[in-house]
C-alpha cells in the first residue's frame, strides 16, 4: 500500500483537551448517550461489535465466550471503587502484562489518569451502556467510545478485572484500548514503554540495568517525582523462557511496574528500596524486605506506615536496590511532556515533531549498510543552539516510532525493525546526496536497529547543525512514522524535503542547418521517408519512427513507446500549431532525446539497462527537475516496476508529462503576472 505524507513539517505536541472522536458516525460520547437516554436503549458498538472478530484474528475462542454487560455479571456494577488504584488490575487469559504494567504506573498519577479514564462515568441514573477513554496515537488525542459488553466465562471476566468483583473501569478500559489496535489479539505482546506513551503522549528511554549509570537509582527516584511511568522486566533468551519462573518467583519476559522508590533506615543504616508491582495481583518477591521478611521487624511502625508497607498478597513488595538490579534486565521509563506535566513542576521538555513515510522505490532506502539507497530516506534538519544550563553541550532525546503496526497485525503486518543515525550538517541546504553520506560518518546513532514501536536515546553534542536520517533496517519496507525531539532547551527542526523548483534551459528553436551532418542526413531521409509529400510527421507516424529508433540504441531496456506519449512530445514541440511536427521540430525534440539518453545512461549504475527508482530524484535533477518527496512518490509508484526499476520509455514518458506540465504553469504564472500587472496599473 502507498506510503503518502499529509505535511512534512514539524509540528507542535499535541494537545488532551482536544481529543478527536473516532466513532464512525462522526458523533461524540456526549451525542451517542443523549440519543440512547433518549430512545430508552443501551449503547451498542458498530465499530467493536460483542463477536468473534473483536476478541481473535487468527484463531477461533478455544471456550465459548459470553458478552454481557457489567450489570448482568453483579448486582450493583460501579465504575470505580474507592479510588483507581494498582490493586485494580489483575490479568486474565489475555497475554498483555504489558498493557497492566502501564495501567498500574497510571494511577499513581490522578491527573494523567483522569485525562485516560475520565472520572465522570457511572452507573447510576444516566447509565446508557456507553463509555469512553482517551488515547494519545502519534501527536494526536483520541476519544474512544464504547458499549460496556465484555467477554465473559461461566460469569466471569476473562480478560483483565478487578480485586473487586463489581469494579469495572479497568476492564473497560481495555476493551477500549483494544479497539483503538484491533482487537483483543492485537494486545498480545509488547513493550511496557508502548502504553505508557499512548496513556500519557510522553516519551520513552530503555536502560539495561546491568549497565545502568552509576546514579541509576537517582534517575528513578527524579522519574517517579516527575510522575513518569516506569516499567521493568527480566531478559528471555528463547520463546520457551517466557513467563518463566526463577527459584525467586519472578517470571521472565513478564512485566512489571515500578511504583515507589524509598530509602528506610535499617539498624543505624540507610538502605535503598524499590517497589515492583506484579500485574497479576499476586505472587511476589520472596526474598530480603518481601512482605513477610525478618528484615521488616526492624524497622519502626511509622517508618513502615510511611512506605505502605503491608503483608498482603496484591502482587506487590518491596525489595532492595541491590536485588533489584541483580534479577531485574530491563528498566523503561516514559518521560512526560510538556502538555502532560503538572504545573508546578520545575522541568519540561521542548518538543518538535515530524510525521513521514518510507515508500518503496522512493524513500524506503534502509540503514547506512545500503549505501546506494540510504540517502533517499527522509532528512530532518536539527539546528541546536541552546547549551544546557551550566553545560557545553546540548541534550535531547531522538524517538522514532512506527505508526499503526500493532492494528494491522491482523493483515500480517509485524513491527519493522527501525533506528536513526546523526550526521553534523555540511551547510548546504538540500537532501544531501549518496556522496556525502560515503565520506562522512555519523556523529551519533541509534543504539541498535530494533523490532519495536519506538526507537529512542538521549545524546549530548555540541551546539550547531546536524542532519537525522529515520530508516528501517532493510530497504524497500513500507511504514509511516512519527519522529519526536525532546530537548531541554528549544531545538529548529526543518524536514529537508526539497522545494519543487524547475530550471530548464531555454527552448531550442527550429533553425535550419548551414551543412547536415550525416546523422542528420539519415534521419531526414528517415523522416522523408515517412512523412510522405507533406514532410510533416503524425502522432502515430512519430510513434513508428521513435519506436524503430530507440529498439535499436544501445545499453537501455525499451518496451514500446504509446501513441498518447507521441501525441504529448507533439504538443510539446509542435510551434507552428498545425497538430504535427515538421523536420526541424524533429531535429529540435532529438537533441532533448540524446540530453535524456544521456541522462539515464548516466544513473544506470549497475549498467542493466534499466535505472533504480531510488536514483529517479537524481535524474529528475540532472533534467532540471526538483521534486519533493511527495511527487517524487507519486512518479515512483506510475513509473517503477515490482523491483523498483525504470526502462527507459517510462523515465520518458515521465520526462514529457514534467515538461508539458512545467510550459503549463509557466504560462499560467505569466498570465496572473500580466493580470497583476494591469490591476496595479488601473
Amino acid at each position: 500500500m502507498p506510503y503518502l505524507p499529509q505535511d512534512s513539517k514539524p509540528r507542535p505536541a499535541a494537545h488532551p483537551g482536544r481529543a478527536r472522536g473516532t466513532h464512525s458516525s462522526g458523533k461524540g460520547y456526549e451525542q451517542l448517550k443523549q440519543e440512547c437516554l433518549r430512545r430508552g436503549v443501551l449503547f451498542e458498538d458498530p465499530d467493536f461489535p460483542a463477536c468473534n472478530s473483536s476478541l481473535f484474528f487468527s484463531e477461533n475462542p478455544a471456550i465459548p465466550f459470553v458478552w454481557k454487560r457489567p450489570g448482568d455479571i453483579v448486582k450493583d456494577p460501579k465504575f470505580i471503587v474507592g479510588g483507581a488504584t494498582r490493586t485494580d488490575i489483575c490479568q486474565g487469559d489475555l497475554g498483555d502484562c504489558w498493557l497492566l504494567a502501564a495501567i498500574a504506573s497510571l494511577t499513581l498519577n490522578e491527573k494523567t489518569l483522569a485525562r485516560v479514564v475520565p472520572l465522570d462515568q457511572n452507573f447510576g441514573p444516566d447509565y446508557a451502556g456507553i463509555f469512553h477513554f482517551q488515547f494519545w496515537q502519534h501527536n494526536e488525542w483520541l476519544d474512544v467510545v464504547i458499549d460496556d459488553r465484555l467477554p465473559t466465562f461461566k460469569g466471569r471476566l476473562v480478560f483483565l478485572h478487578s480485586a473487586e468483583l463489581n469494579e469495572f473501569w479497568s476492564a473497560l478500559l481495555e476493551k477500549a484500548y483494544a479497539k483503538l489496535n484491533g482487537s483483543y489479539e492485537s494486545l498480545k505482546g509488547g513493550s511496557t514503554i508502548e502504553a505508557m506513551e499512548d496513556f500519557t503522549g510522553g516519551i520513552g528511554e530503555t536502560y539495561d540495568v546491568k549497565e545502568a549509570p552509576d546514579n541509576f537509582y537517582e534517575i528513578l527516584g527524579k522519574a517517579l517525582k516527575r510522575c513518569s511511568m516506569v516499567g521493568c522486566s527480566i531478559d528471555t533468551s528463547s520463546v520457551a523462557e517466557s513467563e518463566a519462573r526463577t527459584p525467586f518467583v519472578f517470571f521472565k519476559g513478564h512485566a512489571y511496574s515500578v511504583t515507589g522508590i524509598e530509602e528506610v533506615s535499617y539498624r543505624g543504616q540507610q538502605v535503598q528500596l524499590i517497589r515492583i508491582r506484579n500485574p497479576w495481583g499476586e505472587v511476589e518477591w520472596n526474598g530480603p524486605w518481601s512482605d513477610n521478611s525478618a528484615e521488616w521487624r526492624s524497622v519502626s511502625p511509622s517508618e513502615q506506615r510511611r512506605l505502605s508497607q503491608a503483608a498482603r498478597d496484591d502482587g506487590e513488595f518491596w525489595m532492595k536496590f541491590e536485588d533489584f538490579k541483580m534479577h531485574f534486565d530491563k528498566v523503561e521509563i516514559c518521560n512526560l511532556t510538556p502538555d502532560s506535566l503538572e504545573d508546578s513542576t520545575a522541568h519540561k521538555w521542548e518538543v518538535a515533531i515530524h510525521q513521514g513515510s518510507w515508500v518503496r522505490g522512493a524513500t524506503a532506502g534502509g540503514c547506512r549498510n545500503f549505501l546506494e539507497t540510504f540517502w533517499t530516506n527522509p532528512q530532518i534538519k536539527l539546528h541546536l543552539t541552546e547549551k544546557d544550563d551550566g553545560q557545553e553541550d546540548c541534550t535531547f532525546i531522538a524517538a522514532l516510532m512506527q505508526k499503526g503496526r500493532r492494528k494491522l497485525k491482523k493483515l500480517g503486518a509485524e513491527m519493522l525493525a527501525i533506528g536513526y543515525s546523526i550526521y553534523e550538517s555540511p551547510g548546504t541546504d538540500g537532501h544531501l546526496g549518496k556522496d556525502f553520506f560515503r565520506y562522512h560518518a555519523s556523529k551519533a546513532r541509534s543504539k541498535t536497529y530494533i523490532n519495536l514501536r519506538e526507537v529512542s536515546h538521549r545524546f549530548k553534542l555540541p551546539p550547531g547543525d546536524y542532519i537525522l536520517i529515520p530508516t528501517t533496517f532493510e530497504p524497500h519496507q513500507e511504514a509511516d512514522f512519527c519522529l519526536r525531539i525532546f530537548s531541554e532547551k528549544k531545538a529548529i527542526t526543518q524536514d529537508l524535503d526539497e522545494n519543487v523548483a524547475i530550471d530548464l534551459p531555454e527552448p531550442l528553436h527550429p533553425t535550419p542547418s548551414p551543412q547536415e551532418s550525416e546523422e542528420e542526413k539519415q534521419f531526414r531521409a528517415l523522416f522523408e521517408q515517412i512523412s510522405g509529400k507533406d514532410l510533416v510527421i503524425s502522432a502515430e507516424e512519430l510513434e513508428y519512427v521513435l519506436n524503430a529508433v530507440l529498439k535499436k540504441t544501445k545499453n537501455i531496456k525499451f518496451k514500446n513507446l504509446s501513441l498518447i506519449s507521441c501525441r504529448n512530445i507533439i504538443s510539446l514541440m509542435d510551434t507552428s500549431g498545425n497538430g504535427k511536427l515538421e523536420f526541424s521540430e524533429f531535429k529540435v525534440f532529438w537533441e532533448k532525446l540524446k540530453k535524456w539518453i544521456s541522462i539515464f545512461l548516466q544513473f544506470d549504475f549497475d549498467k542493466s539497462g534499466s535505472m533504480s527508482s531510488y536514483e529517479l530524484r537524481g535524474a529528475l535533477k540532472a533534467a532540471g527537475y526538483q521534486l519533493n518527496n511527495y511527487l517524487l512518490q507519486l512518479i515512483v509508484l506510475r513509473y517503477s516496476d515490482e523491483q523498483f526499476q525504470i526502462e527507459f520509455d517510462d523515465f520518458l514518458n515521465c520526462l514529457i508529462r514534467l515538461e508539458n506540465a512545467s510550459r503549463v504553469f509557466q504560462a499560467l504564472s505569466v498570465k496572473n503576472k500580466e493580470f497583476i500587472n494591469l490591476n496595479i496599473g488601473e
